[in-house]
């Protein structure tokens, strides 16, 4: 469960992809002689994104892999802001993010699965492990989905993390009114 009071303090959700956002798998191949990365993403996170960004609150995704499949996917979640180091070196930037932005580090949430997440998720005010997180992600987070990376469990976290502020009721009401819902009150 994730603690009210923390919630609604929190300003900003940042988000790792590979394993938070995808399963952690890539495909690569050559189509011709041209280089080929896919990654497989779950549409219900993509929802959870829209939910938390309906809410008022900005998301950034800060990868530790180089490449367009990532930022692609950041572009059509329509993401406040997008940094990609491939060597996973991830608190400069998204301290960087925070400074632009003027949020403290305990104002802001951070969602991630493995050993390069560590450095920002021991620093940030809510720190979330995926299902699939690795032990010591585990160790350090407030919360853990059931679900895992690419599966769901950012959609997941979105729903316990706006339950938790007191806003679900309001922002799923407003989702489903702009999709013509006449009986959502």
């Amino acid at each position: 469960m994730i603690e009210p009071t923390i919630a609604r303090r929190i300003r900003l959700v940042g988000l790792d992809v590979d394993g938070t956002l995808t399963d952690g798998g890539v495909y690569i191949g050559l189509a011709g002689l041209q280089r080929v990365e896919l990654k497989r993403y779950d549409i219900q996170d993509g929802l959870g994104v829209m939910l938390l960004r309906m809410a008022g609150l900005p998301v950034v995704i800060v990868t530790g892999r180089s490449g367009e499949v990532a930022k692609l996917r950041a572009t059509e979640l329509e993401v406040d802001e997008f940094v990609a180091d491939p060597l996973a070196r991830k608190l400069e930037p998204f301290e960087a993010i925070l400074k632009r932005r003027n949020i403290r580090w305990e104002e802001a949430c951070f969602i991630g699965d493995d050993l390069p997440d560590l450095p920002l998720l021991r620093r940030v005010g809510l720190a979330i492990a995926t299902g699939n997180a690795c032990p010591e992600v585990r160790e350090v987070a407030a919360f853990t989905t059931t679900l895992g990376g690419g599966h769901g469990a950012v959609r997941e976290f979105a729903e316990a993390f706006l339950k938790a502020r007191g806003s679900w009721a309001e922002v799923s009401r407003t989702y489903l009114k702009e999709r013509g819902d006449v009986t959502a009150r």
